[in-house]
């Protein structure tokens, strides 16, 4: 009888199979293990934290519960807005930023995160001046303080999540770059959704001395993220004095050199237009779910939560598709616009259907095809090789600046397009035959976007070109499958 042969299942088996059972084990590489990634996607948190401030609870605590005039409000909101073609420049800064220890993205990050916290700091005293409860000064400083408080947040936003992400893309490898961008997306979801939660909680009662311990909180809560995101994530590489001093590489010419390239021009037709047709329904299907569909408050409230469903369902679709040899990211774009332009139609058709399960099913379809679309995107502007001269910094910022400036205009551009048919074909307007319908004005909007969708799909072409002439396989893409879902 024979000795049966002893299996011996060492610590490094262990800890091997319990990295592959976890969520997004295979973004963890040598350069980038497990706990420097985590930590490092908290700055997403951060962003997630001020994105929900701005343009959600802000927005209503402003209107609703202070009486601040909407337009006035929108102004305010859009400011941050148009602060977004800067990330390029940011980002090259950051790529060419030199220092005694040789940190590149480290300070830009810092830099972030302290104009972040003075705006969320100063903010909850500036809303409550501008709101008329001012003793002294000029009529105008409510304003002043309201913009300043906004644009640095945004500023600070901008710049940390620029920064963070062409860190992230210098730490990850060819293989894991793909699962690293879908981590990040996750946190910057799970970040909005947290704080949307918790805001709404503790504003329920709401006083002008909560406000400003919420918004101050916030902004604690944005600097110790950062602290502990960015504690030991780049290396010191020292360098001499005098090289520091060195004249840094013009932007414009570096700018252009990327614009003029096939890839670079390519990308951010397709980020904008693609972000542009996206957006113009963000503030309009609410609205349309009360006014058309009559559907209560507490009903169009669950809109947030199906969106995010649908965004994280875009990881999974993009977990098929990027494990493709050739297409995968161009693949999960054509997908991602599709299933949008599906959620749109499915929107339009709840109302002469008079069937709201197509409302809700429409959301979810748009949110997939918003977090699809994201990913991808920002996948291809982290994979793609970078010409002499251009540095990742510069390629994330502009991905950033045409994806942020795409759906301001998108928010701001379905708002008035909204108005604009409402008076002109509306009743108290020309009130033809074909606007008698209420829906008239939403629908001039939500027919826009898929329009400008199926041009992104024009736009897409070369694109797809210029990526398999440079044969981006899956392995170049790396590996993305069930363990790097989140669960």
């Amino acid at each position: 009888m024979g000795v049966g042969k002893q299996v011996i299942i060492s610590k490094k088996m262990i800890k091997d199979l319990s990295s592959s059972l976890l969520p997004f084990s295979g973004a963890v590489s040598n350069e980038l293990p497990m706990s420097s990634l985590l930590r490092l996607s908290l700055f997403q948190v951060s962003v997630g934290i001020a994105t929900v401030l701005l343009v959600g609870t802000l927005n209503r605590v402003m209107i609703v519960e202070l009486g601040v005039g909407a337009s006035l409000v929108a102004t305010m909101v859009a400011i941050p807005i148009l602060l977004a073609p800067l990330r390029a420049v940011l980002g090259f800064k950051s790529d060419n930023h030199k220092s005694l220890i040789g940190w590149k993205r480290m300070p830009y990050i810092w830099y972030g995160t302290m104009w972040q916290f003075g705006g969320l700091a100063v903010m909850p005293f500036s809303i409550i001046v501008l709101s008329g409860d001012q003793t002294v000064g000029p009529w105008w400083a409510g304003h002043i303080l309201v913009a300043f408080s906004f644009l640095a947040t945004g500023m600070g936003a901008h710049l940390t999540q620029t920064a963070g992400l062409a860190l992230a893309a210098d730490r990850a490898t060819d293989q894991t770059r793909s699962q690293v961008v879908a981590l990040l997306y996750v946190m910057f979801l799970l970040g909005m959704g947290l704080a949307a939660v918790a805001f709404g909680f503790l504003l329920a009662d709401f006083t002008k001395f909560k406000l400003i311990q919420v918004v101050q909180g916030a902004a604690v809560v944005t600097l110790l993220l950062n602290l502990v995101a960015i504690w030991r994530q780049e290396k010191l590489r020292p360098v001499e004095k005098k090289n520091i001093y060195n004249t840094e590489a013009a932007f414009i010419p570096i700018m252009g050199l990327f614009l003029k390239s096939q890839g670079g021009r390519s990308l951010l037709l397709v980020v904008f237009f693609g972000t542009l047709g996206l957006s113009m329904q963000d503030i309009l299907l609410e609205p349309y779910g009360g006014e058309i569909l009559g559907l209560s408050v507490a009903a169009t409230t669950n809109l947030t939560a199906i969106w995010v469903v649908g965004a994280l369902g875009g990881l999974f679709i993009a977990s098929r598709s990027l494990k493709r040899k050739r297409g995968g990211p161009v693949k999960s774009i054509v997908f991602a616009l599709f299933s949008a332009i599906g959620g749109l139609c499915s929107v339009i058709m709840s109302d002469p259907m008079n069937l709201a399960l197509l409302y809700y099913f429409g959301s979810f379809l748009i949110g997939l095809g918003t977090g699809l679309f994201a990913v991808s995107t920002l996948i291809i502007a982290m994979t793609i090789p970078i010409s002499k001269g251009t540095g990742r910094g510069l390629v994330l910022g502009a991905w950033g600046a045409a994806q942020a400036t795409a759906a301001g205009l998108g928010i701001g551009l379905g708002g008035i397009l909204n108005d604009i048919s409402e008076s002109i074909f509306g009743a108290e307007g020309l009130n033809l035959v074909v606007s008698s319908n209420p829906a008239f004005s939403y629908l001039v909007v939500y027919h826009l976007e898929i329009f400008l969708l199926f041009l992104t799909l024009a736009f897409l072409g070369p694109l797809s070109q210029y990526l398999s002439s440079l044969k981006l396989d899956s392995k170049g893409l790396g590996k993305f499958g069930l363990s790097e879902m989140p669960t």
